[in-house]
């Protein structure tokens, strides 16, 4: 695994289409089918301190900070999302520090500062799981709050073959490999739910809470019969989970 490259081309597919043939997923959405409205895993934020990891576009940071967050911090791998997320935070008058930096690297965010730290569907592009949940600890103060979503992996082993969903992939074949997405390309990795568990364990946190139901609620208000949607009802594409540092 070489780490340049793959933060390289993950990069610059966000610094260029990114935004344009992947949706950004954000909050009170953590994922396909699950909602901080229902779950509410967060609960007050009034006058917390938040980092968020792989802030994107910045709507999940103008979300905390519409519900009364008192600082809010962000880190992104991506130029252009750090821009984007600039420019669309100062719209909604939402104030924010906002740093480019890879999530695995030393970037000057301060130690045992917040309350929250958060990533909506963007820890998995670590290339290095146990060292960034150590950095996430590290910011945490005592008793802090981490909260992340992630594809569920599961769901990443399967494919519709004539309305059948049928093994593709071995879950245990967590090996990084390339995505080519339209005109652009990325690289993943597919960790095992067991892979973070343990990373989260070593770094000093305990878990309070997982889902990986899909709401119901949610799925029935979909009009369209996607793939996704057909996926949901037999099971789980997100994971969300909530941590505690002890």
């Amino acid at each position: 695994m070489n780490i340049t490259s793959i933060h390289k081309t993950n990069s610059y597919y966000w610094d260029t289409i990114g935004n344009d043939f992947l949706r950004a997923i954000v909050l009170p959405h953590y994922g396909a089918f699950i909602s901080e409205e229902k779950h509410q895993l967060f609960g007050e934020v009034t006058g917390k301190k938040l980092l968020e990891i792989g802030c994107g576009n910045g709507q999940s940071l103008q979300y905390q900070g519409e519900r009364g967050a008192s600082e809010l911090w962000g880190i992104d791998l991506s130029d252009n999302q750090i821009e984007k997320a600039t420019q669309h935070l100062q719209s909604c008058g939402v104030s924010a520090k906002l740093i480019c930096s890879p999530m695995e690297e030393e970037c000057g965010i301060p130690a045992d500062y917040f309350d929250f730290v958060y990533s909506i569907y963007a820890i998995g592009w670590t290339t290095d799981l146990e060292g960034t949940f150590n950095r996430i600890a590290s910011y945490l103060k005592k008793d802090g709050v981490f909260i992340f979503s992630w594809s569920h992996p599961i769901h990443k082993c399967v494919t519709a073959e004539n309305d059948m969903l049928v093994f593709t992939k071995s879950y245990f074949d967590e090996a990084w490999y390339p995505v080519p997405l339209d005109e652009g390309l990325l690289t993943l990795a597919d960790r095992k739910l067991s892979t973070f568990v343990n990373a989260l364990s070593k770094a000093g946190f305990v878990i309070e809470q997982m889902i990986e139901e899909t709401d119901e609620e949610l799925l029935h208000s979909r009009t369209d019969n996607s793939e996704l949607a057909h996926r949901a009802k037999l099971l789980p594409v997100t994971f969300v989970i909530k941590a505690r540092k002890l």
